[in-house]
């Protein structure tokens, strides 16, 4: 597969794998001076690149980098970023400190990374019941601690 990446800013950096071995590729802060993320705040880090995806049933997800997570609580504020087929625009991170001092974020820093993943878009069918299983409608904890 093939993606186009198209650089939005001259100082942004091309996403690139840190290991033939690793699922995402990294993706960079394109900021001209450093950013602190003060403990609790939300902000939102441009990468300086757009992508184009070859077809509609493929995806970018966006997806915390485990060091900055597990070292400094710094992870997507969303959870998951979600780059659909047909968006042209600029990636941009959300970032959250959930750590318990402030974090700074330089120019260039790897800042999250992206996986291109299939996407299934499903027929809906609207029907009146659902077919019955063992655990049926048991939520939370229905199925163990």
């Amino acid at each position: 597969m093939q993606i186009k990446i198209k650089k939005r800013n001259e100082n942004a950096v091309i996403p690139e794998q840190a290991t033939d071995g690793s699922a995402g590729m990294d993706l960079y802060a394109c900021i001209r001076s450093p950013l602190t993320i003060e403990k609790g705040k939300r902000v939102v880090i441009p990468t300086g690149i757009s992508v184009e995806l070859p077809d509609s049933h493929h995806a970018v997800f966006l997806f915390a980098r485990s060091g900055l997570g597990i070292k400094h609580g710094i992870t997507l504020a969303n959870g998951v970023g979600v780059v659909d087929s047909d968006y042209r625009g600029e990636i941009c991170v959300g970032l959250i400190n959930q750590g318990e001092c402030d974090y700074t974020i330089n120019p260039n820093d790897r800042i999250a990374q992206m996986v291109v993943m299939p996407v299934c878009i499903p027929e809906i069918t609207v029907v009146e019941t659902l077919s019955e299983t063992q655990r049926n409608s048991g939520g939370f904890g229905s199925t163990g601690v």
